[in-house]
């Protein structure tokens, strides 16, 4: 399988634009707040759209095709938890943060824990919402990687890591969250043209439309009843609750003009996870089941009697399937989701170090932006390392996901609920919960009912934050 230079071409360009974006705002970020919440006038519709395509990036997209190659349409339900989540926020999170963020000119997500708190949970959140992002931004690098590999064959797995993570490193160096955010908006734009008007119609087309698909796929593969309730459960733990404590969402909520701008994008936002990009992830990783039980990689090696990796199929049917210039189109829009989401959390872990955890100690330093630019060019580095080492998309992010949501989710949902809330429970819940989270992911225990580590990383957390706080307030 060769690539036509036609669309090598029209990834370059991509490519090439996205830099471009960043180093058209490299001169207009003149403080910390241009850079880290985008001088807090942005519109619901960029900011929707970026929140959205931040979520459903390379992890979900990727993510999504594998769980389509491996469970059908009711992978799609994986997402649903993200339309929960988009909407709850708004109506319960966005009302009381945004005021208080607006008054108080906060930057990041752990500055709202200063303020309901003090330094030394801002610190804490601040150092475990820095590694959960350092894993996120990782994730999305090898995302884009596979895709690359996928469809470039003579292109390494390292090499593609190295390509993908050194671009979107650099864009997002010099154009901080503007350009994260006006990026965001154009490759969310080309992924859904490219998936609605290209991917669809097209791969449909090649695999001989229904009567060609339908007797490849079992009955469960066209169910939205194939997932068990723990997975649902699995879900909802994991995913709803990054809505309450991602560090990328809170800097959009601070860099909305108004509150009514920020619900706005979060209702935006829900609507476009699912059930618009859930179906269309899950319904393309179903054609690439399809395309390798036709034997259409049998060329490659990839034979209906062999195994292969659920997350490539998607991308192998697509460079299969469509014809010159297309490819490198959908393609181009593919790598869209991946590069908004990471360059997202490399923003987030980058304002983490600069804000929560450098600004604590070296407050003086952590007012420059160039300062800022350089630690986010670092962390990027770090990312491309850790990616190279890791092989699952879908589960270095949830591994991520979970322990930061573990660690954090009790102590913000306090904040919201208590009047006095106490910073001795909320350091020891964030401690006891993703330390719990971690041990039982790194270790080899069976968990009852297949639930995940989370769910009781969740469970010790609240036990131990409301214990601390009626000991605390006696």
């Amino acid at each position: 399988m060769t690539v036509h230079w036609i669309d090598i071409l029209i990834f370059i360009l991509y490519l090439s634009g996205m830099l471009a974006v960043g180093l058209y705002f490299f001169n207009k970020n003149k403080s910390k707040e241009d850079y880290y919440v985008g001088g807090r006038q942005m519109t619901a519709g960029h900011i929707g759209l970026s929140v959205v395509a931040t979520d459903v990036g390379g992890g979900f997209s990727i993510g999504l095709g594998g769980l389509g190659f491996m469970m059908g349409l009711s992978g799609s339900w994986m997402l649903f938890t993200g339309i929960i989540g988009a909407w709850l926020s708004a109506v319960v999170l966005i009302p009381k943060i945004y005021p208080i963020g607006k008054q108080h000119q906060l930057l990041s997500f752990p500055e709202s824990l200063k303020f309901f708190y003090d330094a030394r949970v801002a610190l804490v959140a601040g150092v475990i919402s820095f590694v959960g992002y350092v894993g996120f931004t990782s994730s999305q690098i090898l995302a884009g990687a596979k895709l690359a590999s996928a469809t470039f064959p003579s292109l390494s797995l390292d090499g593609a890591i190295m390509i993908m993570g050194i671009i979107a490193v650099v864009y997002t160096v010099v154009g901080g969250l503007k350009a994260v955010i006006y990026t965001d908006t154009i490759q969310w734009i080309i992924l859904m043209v490219g998936l609605f008007l290209v991917g669809l119609p097209v791969g449909f087309y090649e695999l001989g439309g229904w009567s060609g698909i339908q007797p490849y796929l079992p009955d469960h593969f066209l169910s939205l009843q194939n997932v068990g309730m723990i997975q649902m459960i699995n879900w909802m733990f994991t995913i709803v609750p990054i809505w309450f404590i991602g560090m990328t969402l809170y800097q959009r909520i601070y860099a909305c003009r108004d509150q009514r701008t920020a619900q706005r994008a979060w209702f935006i936002a829900g609507l476009f996870e699912w059930p618009v990009m859930a179906f269309l992830g899950v319904i393309l990783g179903l054609f690439g089941r399809v395309a390798f039980e036709q034997g259409l990689f049998a060329g490659i090696g990839m034979s209906s009697t062999t195994e292969m990796d659920p997350e490539l199929g998607l991308p192998l049917f697509l460079s299969h399937v469509l014809p010159v210039g297309v490819m490198g189109l959908l393609m181009s829009a593919y790598f869209s989701a991946i590069m908004s989401t990471a360059d997202s959390c490399l923003m987030a872990a980058s304002g983490n170090l600069i804000t929560d955890i450098l600004g604590e100690i070296r407050q003086k330093l952590a007012t420059s932006v160039r300062l800022s630019q350089l630690l986010t060019f670092a962390i990027g580095a770090i990312a491309i390392i850790i990616a190279m080492q890791m092989e699952q998309v879908l589960a270095l992010m949830l591994h991520s996901y979970a322990v930061m949501v573990s660690g954090l989710l009790v102590p913000v949902v306090m904040m919201l609920l208590i009047k006095k809330p106490s910073p001795l429970a909320a350091l020891v819940a964030m401690i006891i919960g993703g330390g719990t989270t971690l041990i039982l992911t790194l270790g080899t225990w069976v968990l009852s009912y297949g639930l995940d580590p989370i769910v009781f990383g969740l469970v010790a957390a609240l036990v131990s934050y409301v214990t601390v706080q009626f000991i605390d307030r006696l």
